[in-house]
């Protein structure tokens, strides 16, 4: 599957920065791991440092696939508002998701530390109307998040052109949130977790599984097999390869970077993560480097060839954007990427055992929040291959009402 095309940024700034080998021996382990994007390297890690025995495999090179285009925004905030979120599936799980996904930020914090990785910043995220209709939808919204305990202003139009420099009629101002080099942080992990014992073989695709009564066997194109007892599938959107049920929409995305701003000249004067209510949303950030990363204009069809098409117009639609919201202000892109990302119907990743696939599990974390959501989906993984009960893992089971 075709995800990303273009010049991702990350994956020009940083390159390849490991090797990994290609599968040419049959082996067997307990766990394999299907994907090696950022939710396939978040498994391995936390499932090597429980002690369990992992192969990890992917069909491209590692982080190849919509890891290097992801904008890496890591925000408690899912792509459905808390107030939207709480009339699907009730305030009580509403709020206790958004807080697991809160504390997924905390954790990708502590990770870092360990791993002694220096591509994760703390940022604050501003939620802000992008029309003055949305005025009424965000007071409700605060409402909402401050009673479910999140840490949050709500801003005037006087408050964010004091503290912002830019014109909107309201926002909300959370404190918790962050951004991180994705395609970074899945080589440090795999890096981390190979001298833990962890084996990542790329170019390696899967073409076959066969199903046993107590595991399975992998059978790659280049004819080897891998033996295991437990099957992780972290392939993200190329999921549809693997299951029958319908449970994510593919749409195509778009992104640019800018050329270095000059000492001193951010746009925006508190270095915050902005993204607005518009459907579908604008989204913007600083690098650690002093580039505005640009995002959105999305478009609800998966066709790389039509996507790739509209990569120019899309990019020069972005930076119209930015130079609306901040007036006089020249942006000039050096990077621009197009990458496939998928939408389900309550914007919930899907964790756990899908039945027709029996000794699997699942990690898939859709939309904008797939590396919070991935750090969620590997601890529970963990968890239930060790035996213990999560009852955070029923809220997105595949079984689940949506």
């Amino acid at each position: 599957m075709n995800l990303t095309t273009g010049y991702p940024y990350s994956l020009i700034s940083h390159g390849l920065p490991a090797i990994y080998p290609k599968l040419e021996k049959s082996l067997e382990t307990d766990v394999v791991i299907i994907g090696g994007g950022i939710s396939g390297a978040l498994t391995a890690y936390y499932l090597v440092n429980a002690g369990i025995e992992c192969v990890l495999v992917d069909a491209r090179t590692i982080g190849l696939g919509s890891t290097c285009a992801s904008t890496s925004l890591l925000q408690y905030e899912l792509d459905k508002p808390l107030s939207q979120l709480s009339k699907q599936i009730g305030n009580h799980d509403a709020a206790l998701i958004y807080r697991l996904c809160s504390e997924s930020i905390d954790s990708l914090e502590d990770i870092s530390s360990t791993l002694k990785f220096d591509h994760f910043e703390r940022q604050q995220s501003l939620f802000f109307a992008a029309d003055a209709k949305d005025v009424k939808f965000l007071e409700s919204e605060y409402d909402f998040r401050r009673k479910a305990g999140f840490d949050v202003e709500l801003l005037s139009q006087q408050d964010i052109e004091r503290q912002f420099g830019f014109t909107a009629p309201s926002a909300i101002l959370s404190a918790q949130g962050a951004a991180v080099d994705g395609y970074m942080l899945t080589h440090a992990l795999l890096q981390y977790s190979q001298r833990k014992g962890l084996q990542v073989f790329d170019r390696t695709r899967i073409s076959k599984i066969r199903y046993q009564k107590k595991g399975a066997i992998l059978k790659t194109e280049s004819g080897f097999s891998i033996s295991t007892g437990k099957i992780v599938n972290a392939t993200g959107y190329e999921v549809t390869e693997f299951i029958d049920k319908k449970i994510v929409q593919l749409h195509s995305t778009y992104a640019i970077a800018s050329e270095q701003l000059s000492a001193g000249t951010n746009p925006w004067k508190q270095k915050s993560m902005l993204w607005n209510t518009a459907n579908p949303y604008l989204y913007m950030r600083l690098t650690a480097d002093r580039r505005i990363m640009i995002g959105g204009r999305d478009e609800k069809f998966y066709s790389p060839p039509r996507r790739d098409k509209l990569i120019g117009r899309k990019s020069k639609l972005l930076i119209r954007d930015f130079e609306k919201l901040f007036p006089g202000r020249e942006l000039l892109p050096e990077f621009s990427w197009a990458g496939t990302f998928g939408t389900t119907t309550d914007s919930l990743p899907y964790i756990g055992q899908y039945a027709p696939t029996p000794h699997t599990y699942y990690a898939l974390g859709f939309g904008g929040n797939g590396i919070t959501f991935s750090v969620m989906a590997a601890e529970i993984i963990r968890d239930l291959l060790l035996g213990r009960k999560d009852s955070k893992q029923e809220l997105f089971a595949f079984s689940r009402k949506t």
